[in-house]
């Protein structure tokens, strides 16, 4: 009996930044990466950053936008990458949870994710520290009822623990007070 060749195969490489808009149709600028795809322009922004950026951080759950799991940001706002195409995100600026971090090796909400013990399966977290992300770059310190405006599900409950992972995040990113 044969081997599968398939598992022997190297995983295709994450396309190179195009030289100019001429080689390729969309621009997208992605985790402050410029990109020029000539995929169909109506592919869901989910499949391009999964299959052919092999960003596999957001996730696939719902693909009608209800859950959360792959939520990005988009100019900052969260957004379900499974309901925005690649023709609607031409020309804005994407995060996604590759990127959150920059340079720096943790965001302060990666940290408190993990100070918190919030991931139990796993699974939305991606997502939930995404727009938790969002949340936080119009409202410093959140309430308890801004807090539970996120509409990202989470199917383990892990509810508390995020609400303190977040807030916890914006007590970090808070300047220190001089005495």
């Amino acid at each position: 009996m044969q081997d599968n060749p398939a598992r022997h195969s190297k995983p295709t490489p994450v396309p190179p930044v195009a030289a100019s808009a001429l080689e390729k149709t969309l621009p997208l600028r992605i985790n402050g990466k410029n990109y020029f795809s000539d995929d169909d322009p109506a592919m869901p922004l989910l499949w391009y950053l999964r299959d052919m950026l092999r960003l596999t951080g957001t996730k696939y759950a719902c693909g009608i936008g209800a859950c959360g799991a792959c939520t990005v940001l988009v100019d900052g706002k969260a957004q379900a990458a499974c309901m925005v195409t690649l023709k609607q995100v031409t020309g804005h600026s994407i995060t996604t949870i590759e990127g959150l971090a920059g340079n720096a090796d943790l965001h302060p909400l990666q940290q408190a994710w993990i100070d918190e013990d919030v991931v139990l399966c796993g699974y939305c977290q991606t997502g939930q520290i995404m727009s938790a992300a969002a949340l936080l770059q119009h409202d410093a310190d959140p309430s308890d009822a801004d807090i539970d405006k996120i509409a990202n599900l989470c199917r383990c409950g892990s509810y508390p623990r995020i609400r303190r992972a977040i807030k916890r995040a914006a007590a970090a990113s808070k300047p220190a007070k001089k005495k």
